[in-house]
């Protein structure tokens, strides 16, 4: 027994462990300065017993509810388990509660012991959650098309005032307003509550959107966008809601049931100069939308995962007459490596169908829109009624280092943490169009690659500096801030 409580007491010594995310296992018990031991090598150990989680002890959460934080932990007060499993659910008690995106950091260790009954601390730094900032977004696709094709315009930019409120109630629930002035006017508000049942496994979600703007991408030509704009007066509005009922049984699946309705009106002139635009020559549409979706995550760090593997599956029915009559069917996966140590093999998939073939064009924007494209053709869409991309990915952690920031009295975190990742990278893609046109990228398969630089920060922010080429013989600099995601 007193060796027995020799082990453990070197285990509680050692809780610089429970920081050191994903390290590898050694076969060595090292020496550090100031006294504690870094444990290495866990198997030497006695695993025999079973200990048991006598107390969770959760510090540093002045705004999320407990209730939230277990809810990320795959343990339990009086669960029974061998140290080597216990230390297990330690990191992906970590890796959970890191994915929630309510903290900066996140300590998961043993705090105390007594024979084979065990305390365990949950110490948490938490974010702000309150931004009430500025609005300012370019309207265009990515950065490169803004700058380029566009000359930087402003007349090309939303601008106003959005209300971010994150965690409002202490329940990882959000609420976002949107008052957007310039290129669209636009008032939107969503609400986003991941439970709201004693078992938490059931929440909901719901929100609107209505806005109008002066210019309409109405046709594709050359695989390009063409606009009608005009200064005058507005030539397209547009009206969505949206209630959504969320099911997560556990802890890596969520499954979500929805239904939106859409109201979306342009002018005649759009009408005459695509009749295809909507059905039937027609320049309004208004129909409902029921969807499915199921959303996997097991990834070490959703807003940049390096390993693991999600999935996403959608099935959604778009209105049910002749105006508009749509199933569409949509994937996206990513299964993420570490092959050597800081050294990272990903492969990104991205699927969708939609039924019948025959589509007016506004429902037919495919490749280019959205999370739906390949590096190599940002100043490109590709419009179709099926397709596919998939990417693969190298990279390597070339350095990481920290910002200290000086201390204030309401600071949530004392430093700006940076990772700067160099990568190399290959797509091929394909997308079908009943009625391709002059759209020579449609019907046909698409290659591109290059590499880049990747820069990871603080609050999930993400910026990509990409050098990609083309079959086309094109080649250029690209800037992106972060990149096709399963999104939850």
């Amino acid at each position: 027994m007193q060796k027995l409580s020799l082990y453990l007491i070197v285990i509680i010594l050692s809780v610089p462990l429970a920081k050191a995310a994903g390290q590898q296992s050694n076969t060595e018990i090292n020496q550090q300065p100031g006294g504690n031991v870094d444990i290495t090598d866990l198997s030497a150990l006695p695993t025999s017993a079973p200990f048991v989680i006598r107390n969770i002890v959760i510090t540093g959460n002045k705004k999320t509810k407990p209730s939230i934080i277990l809810r990320e932990v795959p343990f339990r007060e009086g669960d029974k388990l061998p140290l080597q499993q216990l230390v297990t659910k330690f990191e992906t008690a970590r890796k959970q509660l890191m994915n929630t995106s309510l903290f900066h950091d996140v300590v998961v260790a043993l705090k105390s012991l007594e024979g084979y009954n065990v305390d365990i601390l949950v110490e948490v730094k938490e974010r702000w959650y309150l931004f009430p900032v500025p609005y300012f977004k370019m309207v265009d696709r990515n950065i490169n098309q803004w700058l380029v094709q566009h000359n930087a315009s402003f007349d090309r930019v939303n601008y106003g005032l959005k209300m971010i409120y994150n965690n409002s109630t202490g329940h990882n629930d959000k609420m976002n307003m949107w008052l957007v002035s310039g290129y669209t006017r636009q008032v939107a508000m969503n609400y986003d509550r991941p439970f709201f049942d004693k078992k938490m496994k059931w929440g909901g979600k719901l929100g609107f959107t209505l806005g109008k703007n002066r210019e309409v991408n109405y046709n594709t030509i050359n695989n390009k966008e063409v606009f009608l704009k005009d200064s005058s007066h507005y030539i397209r509005s547009y009206f969505t809601a949206n209630v959504e009922l969320n099911y997560r049984p556990a802890i890596k699946t969520k499954h979500k049931f929805g239904f939106t309705y859409v109201a979306e009106r342009v002018e005649d002139t759009i009408v005459k100069l695509n009749p295809k635009y909507f059905t039937n020559s027609r320049n309004t549409i208004r129909f409902p939308m029921l969807y499915y979706t199921m959303v996997y995550k097991d990834v070490d760090f959703i807003p940049y995962p390096l390993k693991g593997f999600e999935g996403m599956v959608t099935v959604a029915k778009k209105g049910f007459n002749k105006d508009v009559n749509v199933w569409e069917i949509s994937t996206i996966g990513g299964h993420y490596w570490e092959i050597f140590p800081k050294t990272y093999f990903a492969v990104n998939a991205f699927g969708t169908v939609k039924l019948p073939f025959h589509q007016p064009f506004f429902n037919t924007r495919l490749m280019g829109y959205g999370d739906f494209g390949m590096q190599g053709y940002e100043y490109y869409v590709i419009d179709g009624v099926a397709g596919g991309a998939v990417k693969t990915t190298f990279s390597r952690e070339l350095f990481g280092f920290y910002i200290p920031l000086p201390k204030t009295k309401y600071q949530t975190t004392d430093r700006i943490p940076f990772r700067i990742y160099g990568k190399i990278f290959g797509n091929t893609g394909y997308v079908y169009n009943e009625e391709p046109g002059t759209n020579s990228l449609t019907n046909r398969m698409l290659y591109s690659g290059g590499l880049g630089i990747d820069i990871v920060t603080f609050y999930d922010i993400v910026l990509k500096l990409e050098w990609s080429f083309n079959q086309l013989g094109q080649n250029g600099l690209y800037l992106h801030k972060k990149d096709c995601a399963v999104n939850d």
